[in-house]
């Protein structure tokens, strides 16, 4: 477990720099994210919370935003390590098994986000590391921890996607079947 310290907040500019606004005032982006699944079966997660609302918290699989032109798999994989300190290449990256577009307020503003769900399985136990956070991380992210999937499945925390739990059991047990999910 690696609790983080928390720096001053970004500016909106730098938030949303990546980001899109839609006609409608929603800010969009194309993201990819990672289950990814250790040797021992748990499912790594970062904690995040709402800068507006602290007390307000969930757990989210690693992920974000895709830079201009790059691939799903490319970007899942850049950001695993980026968040973790982990590398997984490309090639270990299986799926997408999941896709879901999510509706969130992020920095106070309303988002919208179309994820990919890709899934990897590392062999053994690994220590993870938050220094490839961002600043933006830094400020809305407190704790990255591996998460036993039985002890995931059985709290009662806010997770990312909700289906999170039953989607890592399955690809905990190596039983994807090869289609894409779309989930809320």
């Amino acid at each position: 477990m690696r609790e983080t310290e928390h720096v001053g907040t970004p500016t909106p500019d730098e938030v949303f720099a990546d980001w899109t606004q839609d006609r409608d005032g929603v800010w969009t982006r194309q993201a990819a994210r990672v289950i990814l699944i250790d040797g021992v079966g748990r499912v790594l997660l970062l904690r995040g919370f709402d800068v507006d609302d602290p007390a307000r918290h969930w757990w989210f699989t690693p992920g974000g935003g895709l830079e201009p032109g790059e691939d799903p798999r490319r970007a899942a994989a850049r950001e695993v390590r980026e968040e973790s300190g982990l590398a997984v290449d490309e090639s270990q990256l299986r799926g997408p098994v999941a896709e879901r577009s999510a509706s969130f307020r992020y920095f106070g503003r309303p988002c919208r986000q179309d994820e990919a769900l890709f899934y990897a399985r590392l062999v053994g136990s690994h220590d993870v590391s938050d220094e490839g956070w961002t600043q933006v991380e830094r400020a809305s992210v407190s704790e990255i921890r591996w998460w036993d999937v039985d002890e995931l499945v059985a709290s009662e925390v806010t997770v990312y996607p909700p289906a999170l739990p039953d989607l890592a059991r399955m690809l905990g047990a190596d039983a994807w079947d090869g289609v894409r999910r779309v989930i809320d």
